[in-house]
């Protein structure tokens, strides 16, 4: 009876054993994270839930603030200044996401075809550049370029078409597009190093499969290098997306929401009405609107990426 026993109790003071230690080092685990997590709870968490609950109140952000329920976002959906802002932010989609995308899959298809070695390097790092230009230098930078006499308008007149100069940044037709230009000049980069990372990863036989069966470079590109870069397509429409609806540095610095609000994107409207127009309850909600309006973007595009990787 005793030896049938000790097996028993040794098993039971093992497991007792093991268990003690995955529960220490359990402890251990979350007084690393502790400090990451307070630091999220104070500087993400808090704010976000005091914008969610300001947004319900007319409040200036000094004085007592008062209960006015959904008027605040009935405000931004019926005033044309404010609900216009969303508007340009789904054209700097455009500007800010599928063009500098699309032309990062057709040149990272073409450096990495053609400039392999050393030359493919240089020019993954020539692209890189304005990713680690801070966003206020360039939008100072393309101001100069964008101006009446800045040297867009110069290289135009030296190849004959001086009668389409204009102060881009000022023209109320052009001055969007015009911002959509810097974004395309900051995001393809970053588009185009991603997708050449994920090209490095498809394997080549599927290539000279293709070219044995005598498909060409197009066909290449449609029907290989597209399909399996879905992922870094993914990330790259996630990030840029985000960087349009969320646009705020480069707009203010270039244009501040003008002329008149031909440029005004939520980013720019939110920080008027609360710094400038002291409408704290308002500026809460239309920052609760473009949350929202975030994630309904952003989550199908994720769900997309999900699906077709599996």
């Amino acid at each position: 009876m005793t030896s049938d026993k000790r097996p028993a109790a040794h098993v039971s003071s093992r497991w007792a054993f093991l268990h003690r230690k995955v529960h220490r080092e359990a402890i251990v685990g979350w007084l690393f994270v502790l400090p990451a997590l307070v630091m999220y709870a104070l500087f993400v968490l808090l704010p976000l839930v005091l914008t969610i609950k300001y947004s319900f109140y007319k409040w200036n952000g000094v004085g007592l603030s008062t209960w006015v329920g959904l008027k605040n976002y009935i405000t931004i959906l019926q005033v044309p200044n404010l609900i216009g802002t969303i508007y340009n932010a789904f054209w700097l989609v455009v500007w800010f996401s599928f063009i500098p995308v699309g032309l990062g899959l057709v040149v990272a298809s073409v450096i990495h075809r053609v400039a392999t070695g050393q030359l493919g390097a240089i020019a993954r790092t020539i692209l890189f550049t304005p990713q680690v230009i801070p966003l206020v230098a360039a939008g100072i930078i393309w101001g100069w370029l964008l101006a009446l006499p800045g040297l867009i308008n110069q290289i135009l007149k030296v190849v004959g078409l001086g009668v389409i100069t204009r102060a881009w940044l000022g023209d109320f037709h052009w001055a969007l597009p015009a911002v959509g230009v810097i974004g395309i000049w900051v995001l393809l980069g970053f588009c185009t190093v991603l997708l050449l990372t994920g090209m490095g990863k498809i394997d080549p036989s599927l290539y000279e499969s293709a070219r044995i069966d005598g498909a060409g470079w197009f066909r290449e590109f449609v029907a290989i290098t597209v399909p399996l870069l879905r992922n870094e397509i993914g990330v790259c429409l996630t990030v840029t997306v985000i960087a349009a609806l969320a646009a705020f540095d480069i707009v203010w610095v270039s244009t501040a929401g003008g002329p008149g609000n031909a440029t005004a994107v939520p980013g720019i409207q939110i920080y008027i009405l609360a710094f400038t127009q002291r409408s704290v309850g308002l500026a809460s909600a239309l920052a609760v609107m473009l949350m929202v309006l975030v994630v309904v973007v952003i989550l199908p595009i994720q769900w997309l990426s999900r699906e077709s990787a599996r």
